[in-house]
């Protein structure tokens, strides 16, 4: 006996496209058939498809099974994996302020930063990204400044890149992205959320989450949520978060806790480099597991026993940074991942195009941070 694929029915392609794939056993193996068509329809960009097959089932050779073939349909629900990308939006927004030239509406506002985030985005879903969604910091304060005094502010940061967070979230969603603008939670909190529930869906094969920010590492998970620097197209799974820090995605907190975060603006425990820390923490895990007595380490520390007495006096405190570096989860952003899915811009689209089209760009290089 063997099976053959006649025709393949792809829905919202427009057409049957054929092709044509024998099975052959004792017992006509339908399983191994469809097995073959799973390498022949792997998942391209997140679609999905529902797919109807028809079938020839006939028994002899195939040479005469031919003229004795009858055919059937079977309905089969095809649906394809879900590639869900995850975009740090206030990323984005600083790194394509501090990229480009000045452009300014017709009202002076300047708009460069949202054109070119706006620009970015849109073409990660002509590139065939189908599910999308962008955290950004609305107000760059948090429940974290309560915690530390000395945790980030919008202090320091120009007015003409502060001003354009609203902008960004409002050219965002009228293009039809989902947006998840934060007050009391950071952009952070929002992608590690949506990494955790995204991956509770059996569609999702993989999260994407696009910032380069050290403290999302600790989402990471194998290589089913994976973390995306699209400045330099280097992609971290957990093998790559080991590779680059020393330690796996889980001990990252403890990690940042104990070098500190300079960009979230805690300083870590004096003496703990990176190379000490990933050493410690890649046989011990978690702060709390960490021997009081370095002897016990047995790792190749630099100065073990003056970093067992920091740890000793400021053990209070690196708990602390542990709560500052820690990402939460349990943020309601959405029930289902198809409400991530792009459906196309709103009608209030048009309108905001027409303005960035009309806003006149400087003549220049692009800017330089300050110290």
């Amino acid at each position: 006996m063997f099976l053959e694929v006649a025709e393949i029915y792809r829905e919202g392609q427009g057409e049957v496209s054929r092709w044509r794939g024998r099975n052959e056993s004792p017992d006509g193996d339908f399983h191994r058939l469809l097995i073959q068509l799973d390498g022949r329809l792997s998942p391209r960009n997140g679609q999905r498809w529902i797919t109807g097959l028809r079938l020839s089932q006939a028994h002899g050779s195939e040479k005469h099974a031919r003229k004795a073939t009858h055919e059937f349909i079977v309905g089969l629900c095809w649906r394809r994996a879900l590639d869900v990308y995850l975009v740090d939006g206030t990323y984005e927004l600083f790194r394509h302020y501090y990229a480009l030239p000045s452009a300014r509406a017709q009202d002076g506002s300047e708009v460069a930063a949202v054109r070119g985030v706006l620009g970015s985005v849109l073409g990660m879903i002509k590139g065939g990204v189908t599910h999308i969604a962008v955290a950004t910091d609305h107000v760059i304060e948090s429940f974290r400044n309560d915690l530390w005094p000395g945790y980030k502010t919008s202090a320091g940061i120009e007015p003409d890149l502060l001003a354009q967070f609203p902008l960004l979230e409002e050219a965002l969603s009228a293009a039809g992205v989902v947006v998840w603008p934060m007050v009391e939670f950071e952009a952070d909190d929002v992608l590690a959320a949506a990494a955790s529930k995204a991956t509770g869906d059996a569609r999702v094969e993989r999260v994407v989450i696009c910032t380069p920010d050290k403290d999302l590492a600790q989402c990471v998970r194998g290589t089913r949520i994976v973390q995306l620097n699209r400045r330099t197209r280097v992609t971290l799974d957990e093998a790559g978060v080991v590779q680059k820090f020393g330690v796996s995605p889980a001990s990252i907190p403890d990690y940042l806790a104990l070098v500190g975060d300079s960009a979230d603006g805690y300083p870590g425990l004096k003496g703990w480099g990176a190379k000490s820390t990933a050493a410690v923490l890649a046989k011990f895990g978690h702060l709390e597991s960490i021997p009081a007595d370095w002897k016990e380490w047995r790792v190749n520390a630099a100065n073990a026993s003056a970093l067992a007495h920091t740890l000793a006096e400021q053990r209070d405190q690196a708990l602390l940074f542990r709560a500052l570096a820690t990402l939460r989860t349990d943020i309601q952003l959405f029930d289902d991942v198809d409400e991530l899915q792009w459906r196309g811009p709103t009608d209030s689209f048009a309108a905001l195009g027409a303005r960035f089209d009309g806003a006149v760009t400087e003549s220049g290089s692009a800017r330089s941070r300050r110290s």
